[in-house]
């Protein structure tokens, strides 16, 4: 069995932070025009709950994401910000692979031209 403990977080494209809460991974950053993004991941008994969240405070723009563990993606799709925060996210529970789970999260607005890259390890 892996242990829930992080191992370690590292940043996207953009400066963040990363702070840990009861073995959560957890990091956020910019965007490339400004909006948020935030990352976490943590171990749980059905795999590794996952959720990525980009915040531009504009509801009703459409962004396409992706999310990949090791390489692997694990989701692709289109999201839209909604009223009243302007943000949207995406949330997947994906297989705990053994040893580090190298989680990358990207966004773009086609419409802006805006990207958003943040990256984890757990």
């Amino acid at each position: 069995m892996l242990a829930a403990a992080p191992i370690v977080a590292v940043l996207g494209v953009a400066a963040g932070s990363a702070a840990a809460k009861d073995g959560d991974v957890k990091v956020s950053g910019r965007c490339s025009a400004g909006s948020v993004w935030k990352l976490k991941a943590g171990a749980r008994d059905r795999g590794l709950e996952t959720e990525f969240q980009v915040d531009s405070n504009v509801a009703g723009q459409v962004w396409s994401v992706r999310l990949t563990d090791n390489g692997t993606q694990v989701f692709s799709g289109q999201r839209t910000t909604t009223a009243p925060s302007g943000a949207f996210s995406v949330e997947r529970t994906i297989r705990n692979q053994t040893g580090t789970d190298t989680i990358v999260a990207t966004a773009s607005n086609a419409a802006t031209g805006e990207t958003c890259r943040g990256s984890l390890a757990v």
